[in-house]
Parts: C-alpha cells; sequence; structure tokens
C-alpha cells in the first residue's frame, strides 16, 4: 500500500511545482482581541464536548532516528490515525451536528415538529473533507450528504465517500469553479427532491465550527504534551513540554487557523509555521500581499492542498496568528514519504507530509535553532 502511494507520487511529481504567478482547558487571557464574527477558543471548546467519545484522540509520536538527524525534538500528533484517516472528521462532525442542532432549535422556537430528516448536506471536496462530511452526516447523524468531487480526485478516496453514504457529484476542477457548481447543485437538489428539502452547505474551511473543530487537534496536542514521555527510558521531564514551533499543513486554513486559536490559547510562546506546496503558494503570497491572493488551480500531488485561495475567516486568523507561511517541493513530500514509510512504518498521504517537510526546510537552513521542541 505505501509503494503504491510513493509510485504515484513520484509520476504526478513530474508536473509542475513551480509556484503560481497568478494573481485541559484554560483562560484566553492571551489570546488575540476577538471580533465579533471570528471563531474563537470558546469555540474550540465546544466543539471539544461536542466530538467527546465520537473523535478519537490521536497518539503523539516521536522517532529517535528523525530527532537525531534534525537535532531538534520533534512531536507528531498522529491524525492519520483519525476517524476517515484525517483531522477533516472533527470539523466534519461539528459543523454537521451544530448546523442540524441550531435548525432544531429553530423548530421548537417557531413551535413547529422537528423537520430534521428534511435536511440535504451539500458540500465539495478533493477527498478528505468528502469523506467526513459523507461519515459525519449520513453514516452517524442520519442526514442524507451530497459531494461534490473533482473527476480526478484520488480513487480510493471516492470509493470510501460513497461507502459512507454519501452522493458524489463530480466536476473539472480545471475547468470550472466549484462555488459555481455547488450554487447550480444546490438549485437541482431543491427541486428533485420532494418536501422542499433544506440544503445545508458545510464547506471545507472557511466556517466558524468547521475552524472550530479542526482547532480541537491543537488542543488535544498542547494539552496531551504537558504529561508525554518521549521514550521509554527516559527520565520523566521536571516540566512539561512546551512548543517552540508548531508546523501545519495549508491548504484553505481550516486546520492552521484552527490550530491557532488554541496555541494563543494554551501556548502562546509557540510559533506557528504554515507549510504549503510551492505550487500553490497563495497563503503565503496572501500573507505577504495583506490580502486574499487567488490562483488557478496548482499541480501537485498534495491533494488536499490544492485550493485556489484562503477563505475570509481563515485569512483573518492567520494574518494576526501565524508567524509565516514556507514552501516545498513535491519531491520533498515524496522523500517524507518514504521516511513515515521506512522508519516509523505508517503510511501518510503526501498533504500529510507537508508539515515535516516544512520543518526539515527550516532547520537545514538555520531559521529553527538546534535543541528546539516541534510540532507537526
Amino acid at each position: 500500500f505505501f509503494s503504491y502511494f510513493i509510485f504515484t507520487a513520484t509520476m504526478t511529481t513530474t508536473q509542475s511545482s513551480s509556484p503560481s504567478t497568478s494573481s485541559s482547558p484554560s483562560p484566553l487571557p492571551t489570546s488575540p482581541p476577538s471580533e465579533p464574527d471570528l471563531p474563537t477558543y470558546q469555540d474550540v471548546l465546544h466543539a471539544s464536548q461536542t466530538l467527546q467519545n465520537i473523535a478519537h484522540r490521536t497518539p503523539i509520536l516521536t522517532s529517535r532516528t528523525l530527532d537525531a538527524q534534525l537535532g531538534v525534538r520533534v512531536f507528531f500528533k498522529c491524525e492519520n490515525l483519525q476517524r476517515m484517516g484525517a483531522f477533516k472528521f472533527r470539523g466534519a462532525y461539528t459543523a454537521v451536528k451544530r448546523c442540524l442542532d441550531d435548525d432544531d432549535d429553530d423548530d421548537n422556537d417557531n413551535d413547529t415538529s422537528n423537520n430534521r430528516g428534511n435536511i440535504r448536506i451539500l458540500t465539495y471536496s478533493s477527498g478528505n473533507h468528502a469523506q467526513a462530511i459523507a461519515l459525519a452526516a449520513t453514516s452517524l447523524l442520519g442526514v442524507p450528504s451530497t459531494i461534490i468531487m473533482p473527476r480526478d480526485a484520488p480513487p480510493l478516496k471516492i470509493e470510501a465517500t460513497r461507502s459512507y453514504g454519501g452522493d458524489v457529484v463530480f466536476y473539472d476542477r480545471y475547468t470550472e469553479e466549484r462555488d459555481a457548481v455547488a450554487e447550480r447543485v444546490k438549485a437541482e437538489l431543491s427541486q428533485t427532491h420532494g418536501d422542499s428539502p433544506k440544503v445545508v452547505f458545510v464547506p471545507p474551511y472557511d466556517h466558524r465550527y468547521v475552524i472550530a473543530g479542526q482547532g480541537t487537534v491543537g488542543k488535544e496536542f498542547i494539552e496531551d504534551l504537558t504529561r508525554f514521555l518521549p521514550h521509554d527510558d527516559d527520565e520523566r521531564p521536571s516540566e512539561p513540554i512546551a512548543l517552540d514551533y508548531l508546523f501545519v499543513c495549508v491548504g484553505g486554513g481550516g486546520l492552521l487557523s484552527g490550530v491557532s486559536l488554541s496555541a494563543r490559547a494554551l501556548s502562546p510562546r509557540t510559533k506557528l509555521i504554515g507549510v504549503e506546496p510551492l505550487a500553490g503558494n497563495d497563503a503565503q503570497r496572501s500573507l505577504r500581499d495583506d490580502r486574499i491572493v487567488r490562483i488557478p488551480t496548482p499541480n501537485t500531488i498534495a491533494d488536499g492542498a490544492q485550493t485556489q485561495h484562503l477563505g475570509e475567516l481563515t485569512f483573518r486568523i492567520m494574518r494576526r496568528c501565524v508567524e509565516r507561511i514556507v514552501t516545498v517541493t513535491d519531491e520533498e513530500l515524496v522523500e517524507e514519504m518514504r521516511f513515515f514509510g521506512e522508519r516509523m512504518k505508517m503510511v501518510v498521504e503526501p498533504t500529510g507530509c507537508l508539515g515535516l517537510a516544512g520543518l526539515r526546510k527550516m532547520v537545514e537552513s538555520g531559521e529553527v535553532e538546534k535543541g528546539s521542541c516541534c510540532g507537526v
């Protein structure tokens, strides 16, 4: 299985990889000033309650080999072991559950019977959010889901989405705007399904509850490090482990912005570093230009980061909380996939390798000091 990923990545990496030129819960004394419409760490706390006994509290792993290679201490939050294989489950379940609960509250306020059976969840995704919505909405919460996916999405992700009960609709990500496709599909769903269904759109990243759900990754990571013993034969540290740097993959920014909320509340001295593919450097350019930069769909093996732009919410959080964005090549991602497979015996998809690739690049350039504690 690992060999399949390496072969696919190696073949795909021959495409262009140049940057696009087109345009325990704590109080919040260290959180940045809040804006009324932005999610906050309080939303992350609520999401954590929603996900209790639903999402896995994924483990933290280390590698002596990697620590020796880089001269820093590296801690991995293994969301590849999450339900459906990615952190996306956290945001999807949180958003769908909260939307359904909010709808129930509206029905009660209007003194009408529960109308949940008439709701349909709609989203678009290249794979992981698709699986997450299908699992959360249809398999777990019993609500029909329609997922708009690119025709060239990984077949395994399409198959998994369908196996969770999602109704898949395809589009061409290189010639069609997925927002326009979503509007068309939403209208079609309203016309073709009886009793005027309420179609609720849950985007992959730019959504208050999605961001809050992804933020629970950072909350758990920082909390669990306070009682983590890296190696069995090490003496227990006299002080809790505190991260100097936290490297987070970036597509639309949902994970990075959510983790930023937790890090600013629980570990304010930790520097947040986003990592994205060199071929899709819209986040890096957006923070540099202080505006959301839009690019064509990038050609990269990191299919989870083939986004064209950040979201309004994610950008506003990132510009206040994130130290910087670095980029890595597809070739660097292949090398990290090989490291995970050969040395840690884990299958990690290319997007999941962005954080380690970014960390390695900054260590080799001297921008991360030897002896630092780094989270990925």
